[in-house]
């Protein structure tokens, strides 16, 4: 009895570090697809410390997930405790490391609102001005998604670094400008009746609405992925402890 017992626990352990694996290479494949994703998402990754220690969190997560899935099969199907035991403790490392960023991202939730953004771009953007960081990461992310400011155009007439740079000669920047086909090789429908705000001519939505939009299935989908990791690796921890001293 005490035998088929502990064959069950070896290959829910198994099963359990086959999808630890797999989650591995979920988290994996999202971090690299952040940091060389062609559509402008890398630009902002990059122009934000915060983000970009984010995105390199989840590629050296998911890379030790998938080793440790990859650790964990093996220790079950060979009933190894040394590996186990290995298993065991990095996964609990790795689990308070995932509850403690989850905490932290709620903590710092506000640095993500729509004020939050406004008050930086109003203050820091200078236009076309690509060897500012800032500027050209903005101007990336209005052209590649069809947007302009955070809120709309009006966001620029409140930009004072914006209005003396460009000395009150337009309205909006050119990155707001409509764009046949939208990306940076398209083609200005107007550029000089854009930047005297013709509406016909610019990108009328604000940049937040239009990423909110475009992400929040994403997020959805990612925060769900991370709490059902986050319960098979506290299932693995146990099954991994109860296979450890049940192996003679």
């Amino acid at each position: 009895m005490e035998g088929d017992c502990l064959s069950c626990m070896k290959y829910l352990m198994f099963v359990f570090n086959f999808f630890i694996f797999l989650g591995g290479a979920c988290l994996l494949g999202v971090g690299i697809w952040v940091m060389v994703d062609p559509t402008g998402f890398r630009e902002i990754v990059a122009a934000n410390p915060l983000l970009l220690t984010g995105a390199y969190i989840l590629l050296a997560m998911g890379g030790l997930l998938f080793l440790l899935g990859f650790l964990g099969c093996c220790g079950a199907v060979r009933e190894n405790k040394c590996l186990l035991l290995f298993f065991f403790l990095f996964i609990l490392i790795i689990f308070l490391a995932e509850l403690s960023a989850a905490i932290l991202a709620f903590i710092f939730r506000e640095n993500l609102t729509r004020e939050f953004f406004t008050k930086e771009l109003t203050k820091h953007y200078q236009g076309n001005n690509d060897t500012d960081v800032f500027s050209a990461t903005w101007n990336s992310v209005m052209i590649t998604f069809g947007c302009c400011g955070v809120n709309g155009p009006e966001d620029f007439r409140f930009a004072p670094v914006f209005r003396l740079l460009t000395q009150d000669s337009g309205e909006v920047p050119e990155a707001c400008c409509r764009r046949e086909p939208q990306s940076r090789d398209g083609v200005l429908l107007s550029r000089e009746e854009c930047l005297l705000g013709r509406s016909l001519f610019l990108n009328k939505q604000g940049c937040y609405t239009v990423i909110l939009n475009t992400f929040e299935t994403y997020v959805y989908l990612a925060g769900a992925l991370a709490i059902g990791v986050l319960a098979i690796e506290l299932f693995a921890m146990i099954f991994a402890m109860c296979l450890f001293r049940g192996i003679q």
